[in-house]
Formats: structure tokens, C-alpha cells, sequence
């Protein structure tokens, strides 16, 4: 009736999942992302709550086969979707490892040797953004928590009061400015922060997807002759829809001019560091005075692993220290308790998996993936610059590709773009998605998985073909 379990229980239950999931790998160059449309359901399971429970290894055995056979797989090599990668296995065994020791990293005395392993992990990352040893950070939960601590670091570092007064004490309304590609967590960010999300200004973009430094000038002016306060400015490196790159440098120059602090969501893109041969993408990086990075897009991670990084250390406590009885207190500490520099409080050892990852491949693992991704998405763009039926909706610059029909009038591109959709999906084999980039309908395109090859490409461009000659004649022009 309890939860213990033999050993020979345990070792049984576990060499049985493990051969699952190395089966499930296996499959991954070859496996569909998704059921056939005529077989996909969404109503939800309404199942009882179990009152004695059942045998062990049965119950494993069909949940495992139910969510391999019946699963939407991010991880296969056919994926061409969102920023979810395939997981390295080192990652998958440092997940396993956690889960067992299931460590707490609020405070210092707690967890010596799992806060010391992620201090170690975060100043990797930092070293490479080409910071010098001040600089501080910690892992978050993803792009959304670092964005919002970002934007608390800047609140911080601006108006100290606001964090114990509350906003009100500033006396203006404060105002952050990004891209109009922007991600929407700091819509939510600056809700959460009290700020309103009238606070934040979506700049308009150029042709390069890319905030216009110009407007972005002329923004802030008007909004300081208007009384209020410009306090943050949020660059991105690999916008969601487009993998578009702000010029960093540019606006670095605009914020060190206004006094503004400048926020990175490199969630995705400013992985770039780990490329030598391409760290240009992010040139500029080095002086933001903080930058999200999540492991758990291009670096090939499971969820959740999320960085926030500062070159103001002292930020991070101004913005979230606080004072509490109950916590252990370490004298002399070299390090400093999680709880006080991060949102979370109960922490999960969510850099194991990065630093296993680094420790048993190296960075030049990463080099090689983030090389030959761009090299794929290059192959990519020169067939829809070739194309008779597609072409390229925006430049690329990282492995994400917005292309559209030739021939469709602008007001039918969307239907098209979603028939597109549904045939090339309707298989379950691959997958793709549509979006809208500056108020335009366009198709998207990722390459993700560090399964993904030329064949996979040249499968997806097959289908693509397949798919718009379905198309009624009348769709085009």
C-alpha cells in the first residue's frame, strides 16, 4: 500500500523505461511528430481517480506505449515547429539523476555542491557572452521568468524605492520599449510588475525585422517631453516568428546615451556565443546589462532550463533579496543563497542538465550543431529563392525560415497558407506552422532538431511542393 519499492522492483521498472526511451531515440530520425489528422482527438481523458492502484510494471508499460504510439513528438528529426529541440541523452540521464536526488537550491547550506555546479554553469555561459568575473546569474524556469527578471533588475537599478514602495513611488509612469516582434511574455512581464502593459512601447521594425534604432530615438523623446520615464529597453537575438537579430551595438549606443538599461531575450538566438565561426550574430552582447538565455532551445535541452545574466550583480538582490528566520544561514559564504537572487523559492536543479551536457561533450558539440544548423537553413533559403511556388517572405538569419506562395493575392494568402498547412501535416510525418510577420500572412519553418539533415529538408520541400499544387487554380493570380 506504501510507495516503497524492492530493489529488484526498482531495477526491473527502471531498465524497462530505459529501453523505452532508447528505443524512442532511435525512432527519432525517422518517427512521425504527430498522429494522422483522422486519428488526432483533443476531448479530455475524464478518467476516476485511482482509489488501490495497479501493478506497477503494466501501468508503466501502457502509459509509455500510449505516449510514444500516441504523442506529439517534438523531438523528431521531422520537426520543423517552435523552439523545441531534441534532448541530448546526457541531458535526459542528468534529468533522471535530479528526479532522484531531487535536490532543494533555495539556500546555500542545502545544496553545496548542486549550487556550486550551477554557479559553475552559469559562469560558463556569462564567460561567453564576454563578460569578466562581474557578472552574476541564475537558472529560471525558461525565457518568460528571466524576461520578467530582467525587467525587475532594470526596475531595481532605476528606482530602488519601487521594489519595498511599490511603482507608485516613482512619481511617473515607467516605460520599457521593444520590437514589435518582440515575445509577448514582457507584455505579461511588465503586468506582473505593476507597471501596466501600456508601459510597454512596441517599436515599429524595419525591413530586417529588426527595431528601428530611428523610431526607437524618436520614442523616447516624445515619451520623456510627455513626463514620463523610459527606464529599459528589450533587444532580441532570434525573434519567434522570424529568427530576426536586433543590431545590438546600435542600440547599446542609444541606451548608454539616454541612460537606459538594455535587456537581451536571447532565448534562442544569443546560444550564438557558443559558435566562434558565428558569434557575430550577437554582436553587442557583451554590453547588455542582462540577457536571457534558454538552454532549452538551441542548446538541446528538456524543459525547463531557463538563464538570467547581469553584469550588475547587485541587481539581482536589490530586486529580489529578503530577509527570513527560517532560512539556514551560512557565515563567510563565498556564494550567495538562490532564494535571494531569483523569483523562485523551492529550486530544482535545472543546470545539472547543461553542465553534464558541457562536461561529457564540450562546447565545440555546440559549435558543430550551431554550424551546421545555419549551414541547413542556408541550403533551405536557396530553394525557396529557386522556387516556382514559394518564396522568401524575410531575410534569414538563424535557422528559422518565414516563406510564402508566389502567385496568391495578399487577402487569400492566409486560407492558402493554413490549406498549405494541413496537407503537409495531415500525415502526422512532419510539421510546420503558420504565423503572421508585420501584419502578413507567412509560412514558418524551423530547423531545431540536431537530427534534422539535408534529407529531411528535401523530404519537407517535396511536400510543400505536393501541397500547393493542391491548391484550386483559383487561389492564384
Amino acid at each position: 500500500m506504501g510507495f516503497e519499492l524492492t530493489r529488484d522492483e526498482r531495477q526491473r521498472l527502471g531498465y524497462q523505461l530505459i529501453d523505452r526511451i532508447n528505443d524512442f531515440f532511435e525512432s527519432l530520425p525517422t518517427r512521425n511528430v504527430q498522429l494522422p489528422a483522422n486519428e488526432r482527438t483533443f476531448s479530455p481523458l475524464a478518467e476516476p481517480m485511482p482509489e488501490l492502484g495497479d501493478d506497477a510494471t503494466r501501468v508503466l508499460d501502457d502509459l509509455t506505449t500510449e505516449l510514444i504510439d500516441r504523442g506529439f513528438h517534438v523531438p523528431a528529426a521531422n520537426y520543423f515547429g517552435l523552439m523545441n529541440p531534441t534532448p541530448t541523452y546526457m541531458a535526459v540521464l542528468a534529468e533522471a539523476l535530479v528526479s532522484a536526488l531531487n535536490p532543494q537550491l533555495a539556500s546555500l547550506a542545502r545544496s553545496q555542491l548542486a549550487s556550486k555546479i550551477e554557479n559553475e554553469t552559469v559562469r560558463w555561459i556569462g564567460e561567453r557572452v564576454g563578460w569578466n568575473s562581474a557578472f552574476d546569474g541564475t537558472f529560471t524556469s525558461g525565457g518568460n521568468e528571466a524576461n520578467f527578471s530582467g525587467l525587475a533588475l532594470a526596475l531595481a537599478h532605476h528606482f530602488p524605492d519601487a521594489i519595498e514602495n511599490g511603482v507608485a513611488s516613482i512619481g511617473a509612469q515607467p516605460v520599457v520599449y521593444c520590437s514589435a516582434e518582440a515575445h509577448h511574455s514582457l507584455d505579461k512581464s511588465v503586468g506582473l510588475l505593476g507597471l501596466g502593459r501600456k508601459a510597454l512601447r512596441r517599436i515599429p521594425i524595419n525591413d530586417r525585422i529588426q527595431l528601428d534604432p530611428e523610431k526607437l530615438v524618436k520614442e523616447i523623446d516624445n515619451d520623456r517631453s510627455a513626463g514620463y520615464k523610459p527606464f529599459c529597453v528589450v533587444a532580441t537575438a532570434g525573434t519567434t516568428n522570424s529568427g530576426a537579430v536586433d543590431d545590438i551595438s546600435a542600440l547599446a549606443d542609444i541606451c548608454e546615451k539616454h541612460n537606459l538599461w538594455l535587456h537581451l531575450d536571447g532565448a534562442y538566438g544569443a546560444a550564438a556565443i557558443f559558435s566562434d565561426k558565428h558569434r557575430d550574430l550577437v554582436r553587442g552582447i557583451e554590453r547588455t546589462d542582462s540577457v536571457t538565455i534558454d538552454p532549452h532551445k538551441w542548446l538541446a535541452m528538456p524543459f525547463a532550463a531557463g538563464v538570467i545574466l547581469t553584469r550588475h550583480p547587485q541587481a539581482l538582490r536589490d530586486a529580489f533579496e529578503v530577509s527570513t528566520p527560517y532560512m539556514p544561514k551560512l557565515a563567510n559564504a563565498a556564494m550567495t543563497d538562490n532564494f535571494k537572487v531569483s523569483t523562485q523559492w523551492s529550486r530544482r536543479m535545472n543546470s545539472l542538465k547543461v553542465y553534464l551536457t558541457l562536461k561529457v561533450h564540450g562546447r565545440a558539440a555546440y559549435e558543430e550543431l550551431i554550424d551546421r544548423q545555419l549551414q541547413l537553413a542556408k541550403v533551405a533559403a536557396d530553394w525557396f529563392e529557386q522556387s516556382d511556388l514559394f518564396e522568401l517572405a524575410v531575410p534569414q538569419v538563424l535557422p528559422i525560415l518565414n516563406f510564402r506562395l508566389k502567385g496568391v493575392p495578399e487577402q487569400d494568402l492566409a486560407a492558402a497558407h493554413t490549406r498549405i498547412v494541413e496537407e503537409v501535416t495531415r500525415d502526422g510525418q512532419r510539421w510546420i506552422s503558420p504565423t503572421m510577420v508585420n501584419g502578413r500572412s507567412v509560412l514558418r519553418m524551423m530547423i531545431i532538431s540536431y537530427l534534422t539533415t539535408e534529407e529531411h529538408i528535401r523530404d519537407l520541400q517535396q511536400a510543400l511542393v505536393s501541397a500547393a499544387r493542391t491548391l484550386p487554380a483559383t487561389a492564384r493570380s
